[in-house]
């Protein structure tokens, strides 16, 4: 086993801090502010209203949240080595903010967040109905994340000491100058650089600024709904995710240093990981029905873990077991939690 100095701040991840505001909700509600399930969305002025019906209406649990920030507390959870990965993304500076840098501090985490004077530290809404949920993001301060905070020496010391990053698609929509200067500094000095296609309004909407960056993932994580809206998009005119991941795998790289692998999950059914222009699928742990709680959090959990075993150059196979660990004791709990030691061999 390398000694732990090894694995001082090997993985970073930059994306949108959220407070998660959870809650089981119904069908009604769902209706009223035309939420769908199994989706990630950006609150619009007719969702504003929500999050206090939420809290007025149905048991509300607040979560430390945001994609990028709960693989990487879940990753570095799995690792149980403290000061393994580092995170950077911005927040408000209120009670929220505070409680999110309470909660990624005790998680080990090395969070530098810039602190936005201006803007309440960002939410999002996670309305669960059998155990499925879509995500409503109130990004606020998380939107205004500056390359400037990454510029400073303190800052890109922690880019400079990695030698894996992830960055959920999310980020896309705040801050692609950032996104750009890693990308970068990570096929300059061949290292591992990592996205997730994170939501189908992503993989429509900022499509021109996803291309860009795809030359630089060496890896590509999502889920089969989002692999089927960025074929659609890309007119590949399939819906059979295996074509689709290998097609994603096969789209041209900035650096020759690492092939693209692209890692899709399917909810309960297996796992589909295309690299080489071949395709392996590998099942999930099954989990009967009355044991599910939610679904928030399964996808970045299972990045997490997945990274967990990548950043200790384990193989696929080892990664995507990892990952579907980490993936079943979430979302056997609320939001993207775990207990305090993982029980992973």
């Amino acid at each position: 086993m390398a000694s732990s100095s090894n694995y001082d701040g090997i993985f970073l991840g930059m994306g949108n801090p959220l407070l998660d505001i959870s809650a089981v909700v119904d069908d009604e509600f769902l209706t009223k502010y035309d939420i769908k399930l199994n989706n990630a969305i950006l609150a619009e002025d007719k969702h504003l209203p929500m999050y206090d019906e939420m809290s007025s209406k149905f048991n509300v649990e607040y979560i430390a949240g945001g994609a990028t920030q709960n693989s990487i507390k879940v990753a570095q959870w799995m690792l149980q080595i403290p000061g393994a990965t580092s995170y950077m993304g911005s927040i408000g500076k209120d009670k929220y903010g505070e409680a999110m840098k309470k909660d990624a501090t005790a998680a080990g985490v090395n969070v530098h967040y810039y602190e936005d004077e201006s803007a309440p530290t960002g939410t999002c809404g996670v309305c669960v109905v059998g155990g499925e949920r879509s995500l409503i993001a109130n990004l606020s301060a998380a939107n205004c994340y500056k390359v400037d905070h990454l510029k400073k020496p303190e800052n890109w010391a922690l880019v400079e000491k990695a030698k894996f990053y992830y960055i959920a698609g999310f980020f896309l929509t705040v801050s692609p100058e950032s996104i750009q200067l890693v990308s970068e500094h990570a096929a300059a000095n061949n290292k591992v650089f990592t996205m997730n296609l994170s939501a189908p309004f992503i993989c429509e909407f900022f499509k021109d600024v996803q291309e860009k960056f795809l030359p630089y993932m060496d890896f590509v994580f999502g889920n089969e709904t989002e692999a089927r809206t960025f074929s659609r998009v890309h007119g590949w005119e399939t819906e059979d995710v295996e074509q689709i991941a290998i097609k994603i795998s096969q789209l041209p790289k900035a650096t020759g240093t690492y092939k693209r692998t692209t890692v899709i999950t399917q909810g309960a059914d297996p796992v589909v990981v295309a690299e080489d222009g071949k395709v392996k699928k590998y099942p999930v742990i099954p989990l009967p029905k009355e044991k599910l709680v939610d679904t928030n959090g399964a996808g970045d959990a299972f990045v997490g873990g997945f990274m967990s075993q990548l950043v200790k150059e384990k193989s696929i196979e080892e990664c995507v077991k990892a990952g579907c660990y980490a993936s079943n004791v979430v979302i056997q709990r609320s939001g993207c939690t775990y207990p305090e030691k993982p029980d992973f061999n």
